[in-house]
């Protein structure tokens, strides 16, 4: 037997699938999707067509992706028919989201059909479960954020990584020196490391242009703190740094 109900997101016929098989004399159900507002309709029709006879009704819930408070109703559309039918009824096999739901719930997740379902068990775990849910919320949100932020780190590596080697062509500083320069700069300047390193390679192409001239300052000052032979910043206008990279790193080269 296959049951199944509307997802109330999407209006899909997928939210929850229930499929019966027997072994002896007890009922294997096996239940896939989500636990959502309606589920116990499906799950009803599902215990109605059960042969006239059982010994009992075991639930397999490990494919249940997704419970909430309103989900929980098809606990007790199970129990109702253990009690009506005196047959043992038993779900077992919760994990991930469900599990903690039932957890919240205060009942046993191996087997929360294993004792009487406490009176008010929806509206008093509800508010622990949109609690949980909001938490949930901007933890991912937060995760999001920092994979955006790791995102743009990686796409400004590689035009940082070329400042760095203009920097060291051009003052013959270390690795470390050129990467105090972009940052000093970018600070002294109020202006983001990676437009620093744009700026600065740019610089480096024949006859490519100048920085700006708050940022050309600021990258002057943080040549001289970083301690490297640099001009005076009042160069010519094509100079970074005070001194041309382009041709410092000719000049290293050859």
């Amino acid at each position: 037997m296959i049951s199944a109900a509307r997802a109330p997101h999407t209006g899909r016929l997928d939210a929850l699938a229930v499929d019966g098989s027997t072994e002896g004399d007890r009922v294997l159900l096996t239940v896939r999707g989500e636990l959502v507002r309606g589920c116990a309709q499906p799950l009803t029709r599902a215990l109605a067509a059960l042969p006239t006879g059982v010994a009992g009704v075991d639930l397999d819930a490990s494919g249940v992706t997704f419970l909430d408070t309103a989900g929980l109703a098809a606990l007790d559309t199970l129990s109702e028919y253990g009690h009506r039918r005196q047959v043992p009824v038993r779900t077992t096999g919760w994990r991930g989201q469900p599990r903690r739901v039932l957890e919240l719930a205060g009942l046993d997740p191996v087997d929360p059909l294993g004792a009487a379902l406490p009176a008010g068990l929806f509206a008093r775990t509800a508010p622990a479960v949109a609690r949980e849910h909001a938490e949930q919320t901007e933890q991912l949100n937060l995760l999001r954020l920092e994979i955006g932020q790791l995102r743009r780190a990686m796409d400004s590596r590689p035009v940082i990584d070329q400042a760095r080697g203009v920097l060291m062509a051009a003052h013959a500083c270390t690795p470390d020196q050129a990467w105090e320069i972009l940052r000093e700069a970018s600070q002294r300047s109020n202006t983001k490391l990676r437009h620093v390193a744009s700026a600065v390679t740019a610089s480096a192409a024949p006859d490519g242009p100048a920085p700006p001239e708050p940022l050309r300052t600021a990258l002057a000052a943080a040549v001289r703190r970083a301690g490297t032979a640099v001009s005076t910043a009042g160069r010519a206008p094509r100079e970074s740094c005070g001194r041309s990279p382009a041709r410092a790193a000719r000049r290293a080269a050859g």
